[in-house]
């Protein structure tokens, strides 16, 4: 995937004032691969998590953005320069689909809030099928990633890979995308007690 220059610039121009308000500490990066098409399924706790999920790695991640943000003629044309593409919510949004697709073809890193919204309290809300979708739709391994609130630390768990295999997809279908769902959900709430349990060691060590 040919290298986003405006996207570099801005991430970096933009670290240092997220490092000093969020204070963000990224877990398990060495689970992204440099290359080749994966799908990052995440929680989604704050307006801001696809920069910051973006500052803590060396790939550029095109994240999908809600059509609302593209209204505004300077916002829609700034986000779209970093790679965002809008999509519809609450409805099938086939161009969505589509540049999703094109995308992974190329080799992308996507990344997907897996709840399809942001929760309010930092809770798990219900998976949407939206990624073990598209990851069977692409075959595209995915990689879960958890946004827990530790003391003052923004954290960012990336887990290893996850194979269709390991999704439970044999021949696709709702109840392997729903079971699927579960499954890559469970990997992200797995990835936040292993957080907290280490904060805790850590605190009364």
């Amino acid at each position: 995937m040919k290298r986003n220059h405006f996207y570099f610039f801005w991430r970096n121009f933009l670290l240092p004032a997220y490092k000093l308000k969020y204070r963000m500490k990224y877990i398990g990066r060495e689970n992204i691969p440099e290359s080749g098409a994966y799908i990052l399924a995440s929680n989604h706790r704050l307006a801001a998590d696809p920069i910051m999920i973006g500052m803590g790695l060396k790939r550029q991640v095109l994240f999908m953005a809600k059509e609302e943000l593209f209204h505004n003629k300077f916002i829609g044309w700034f986000i779209s320069k970093l790679g965002a593409f809008p999509v519809s919510r609450g409805k099938a949004d086939t161009d969505s689909i589509r540049h999703f697709e094109k995308a992974l073809e190329d080799g992308a890193l996507i990344g997907i809030f897996i709840e399809g919204t942001r929760s309010k309290d930092g809770e798990f809300l219900p998976p949407k099928n939206g990624v073990s979708l598209m990851a069977w739709d692409t075959k595209t391994p995915v990689i879960p990633v958890c946004h827990t609130k530790i003391g003052s630390r923004t954290v960012f768990h990336f887990g290893k890979p996850l194979s269709l295999k390991d999704m439970g997809f044999e021949k696709g279908g709702a109840r392997e995308f729903r079971n699927a769902s579960r499954i890559i959900m469970d990997h992200i709430k797995a990835l936040r007690e292993e957080d907290k349990a280490a904060f805790e060691d850590q605190k009364n060590g």
